[in-house]
């Protein structure tokens, strides 16, 4: 029978004993582990891709590097710069609704088409958003001029039919 205590069997090294504290570390009785070589690259598919089937990228490379790509440690990350928003469109929305809730009736459904017309001029030369916006300043614009001279004509028709009717006094 054998003793399997530490030392005894030489199949077994015996473990290192720590270093005393402040004192110099004893090299270890293993050896670093060996660094694993690189993967190897990915190698072409067996069959291409398929007619409009997008390319498969390498291996380790990101799917969309132009979209993905890691700013280094510290950088703000570049985002692609939205187009801005042409502030005629929003000044024509604004002023046409201000014109159709009756705040400024005439003026501001004026304003609201003429900047509104204006602003789509700008937009079909430059890259900017706002359409909608234009068009909706325009089309309530319209409608607001509309109503208000609506409103006019109903107003003057009043004042010609009671201006018609005429007043009698009686003394009785």
């Amino acid at each position: 029978m054998s003793d399997n205590s530490p030392g005894q069997n030489s199949d077994i090294p015996a473990a290192p004993t720590p270093p005393a504290y402040g004192a110099p570390a004893q090299p270890s009785a293993y050896p670093p582990p060996a660094a694993y070589p690189p993967p190897a690259p990915y190698g072409a598919p067996a069959q291409p891709a398929p007619y409009g089937a997008p390319a498969q990228p390498a291996y380790g490379q990101p799917a969309y590097p132009q979209q993905y790509a890691q700013a280094p440690y510290g950088a703000a990350a570049a985002y692609p710069a939205a187009p801005k928003t042409n502030v005629l469109a929003v000044i024509s929305m604004i002023a046409s609704i201000i014109g159709f809730i009756w705040i400024l009736p005439f003026v501001g459904s004026l304003a609201g088409v003429i900047m509104g017309h204006i602003s789509l001029r700008q937009l079909s030369t430059n890259g900017e958003n706002g359409r909608g916006m234009a068009l909706a300043g325009v089309i309530v614009g319209y409608v607001g001029l509309g109503l208000f001279i609506i409103g006019v004509i109903v107003f003057f028709a009043f004042i010609a039919f009671a201006a018609s009717q005429g007043t009698r006094y009686s003394t009785i």
